[in-house]
């Protein structure tokens, strides 16, 4: 047998993004189902992705403390038995169990749990892989969640056409078997780590106390505000605008917004030569701020639905963008950092979605759209701020 090399790990780093995608997605698509089944209110399904959202940001917060004592390779093998396992028990609990809803939120913990060590120890594992174009290649990374997001609801889709939404239940464990075979991956394919053992990584209290780094912090959460504002409500923007069926809907919306995610992440990844990240990220947040606009203020469905697609393109880069910057300017910072940017990540994937829908009960949905604009523009001045101070520390 062919040792593995570098490249299968980052293989198996791309299928654990993807494994990331199917655990967070896997669950909404099949709301109406649970309700209808097991009689759950749409206030109870509502808690499910509190708590997918929480108990990653809890993984996220302990992971600081942790990941570097266990190491990478066992922290990548647990994520993914987690993650199979979360998918396994969502199509057994809810039958074995007296309270459906109970093994629903048993396998939903289960998943949240692999999902937020995903997004912990993924990262660092391509951060430290040897190569010169790290932007690039953790542009490329990140692009496999949205790949997967489109797998999710195409492939669930046509699941559901060709055998029965009544057959749902096998769905679930037919997805566990990606996470299962990465563990094998994982368990054998060659790791670095980002610090080398004759370096001293910065202290997190030290980090935590820079101003530059507090900038990435609000980066990274008005990435993922910006980016799940939008994306959480494009399935339902698509269908109340347009008027179509759930399942044109959730092509339009979020397969759509997925698609120019993932395609913007993938140009990105590919160029060659050494860009401007700073100057990258200004223009994302310039494009996503455009795409609020579009989507809120046209009066034409249609382009309104182009404006969601284009919020998809704009905020791409951010995320891996930001990661890449912080590891720039931070290059001793080690996985703790990256655990701390993560949870910060998480913090604004919550916060954007939630404040589009509070605002959204007492107003409009466009009201609630153009509230969450705010995460771009904070991210433009957050930008230019640490552009400022960086070139002051030079």
């Amino acid at each position: 047998m062919r040792s593995l090399t570098y490249r299968h790990t980052l293989a198996a780093s791309y299928l654990g993004y993807i494994s990331q995608a199917i655990v967070n997605n896997l669950a909404p698509l099949l709301f109406l189902t649970f309700q209808r089944q097991f009689d759950i209110s749409l206030s109870r399904l509502a808690l499910l992705i509190s708590l997918n959202f929480t108990i990653q940001l809890l993984v996220d917060f302990a992971a600081v403390h942790f990941i570097d004592k266990i190491g990478y390779r066992i922290a990548a093998v647990s994520a993914h038995l987690l993650c199979a396992a979360g998918l396994v028990s969502m199509g057994i609990l809810p039958f074995s169990m007296s309270d459906p809803y109970g093994g629903l939120v048993i396998s939903v913990f289960i998943n949240a749990l692999g999902g937020g060590l995903i997004e912990v120890i993924i990262s660092p594992i391509v951060e430290a892989l040897p190569g010169e174009r790290k932007a690039a290649a953790m542009s490329l990374l990140h692009s496999f969640y949205c790949w997967g997001y489109v797998m999710v609801v195409v492939l669930s889709t046509l699941y559901f056409n060709l055998a029965g939404i009544e057959h749902w239940r096998y769905l679930p464990m037919l997805w566990a078997l990606l996470p299962l075979g990465n563990v094998f991956l994982f368990a054998k394919t060659p790791m670095k780590t980002l610090i080398e053992e004759s370096a001293q990584a910065i202290p997190l209290g030290s980090l935590m106390r820079r101003q530059v780094f507090l900038i990435l912090f609000l980066l990274m959460i008005c990435s993922g505000a910006s980016e799940q504002a939008m994306s959480q409500w494009a399935s339902f923007f698509a269908e109340a605008g347009l008027r179509v069926s759930k399942t044109m809907g959730d092509l339009l919306g979020p397969c759509a917004f997925a698609v120019l995610m993932g395609l913007s992440r993938v140009f990105f990844g590919l160029q060659k030569g050494d860009f401007k990240l700073e100057r990258i990220l200004l223009c994302s947040g310039a494009v996503c701020i455009m795409s609020y606009l579009v989507t809120v203020f046209s009066p034409f469905p249609l382009l309104s639905l182009a404006g969601c697609a284009l919020c998809g393109l704009s905020v791409g880069v951010m995320w891996p963008g930001t990661f890449s910057l912080a590891s720039r300017v931070f290059p001793l910072g080690g996985t703790a950092m990256f655990a701390v940017l993560a949870l910060a990540g998480d913090v604004g994937c919550a916060a954007g979605p939630g404040l589009v829908g509070v605002i959204m009960n007492k107003t409009a949905l466009t009201t609630g759209l153009l509230a969450a604009i705010g995460f771009p523009i904070l991210l433009v001045m957050g930008i230019c701020l640490l552009r400022f101070r960086t070139a002051k520390d030079r």
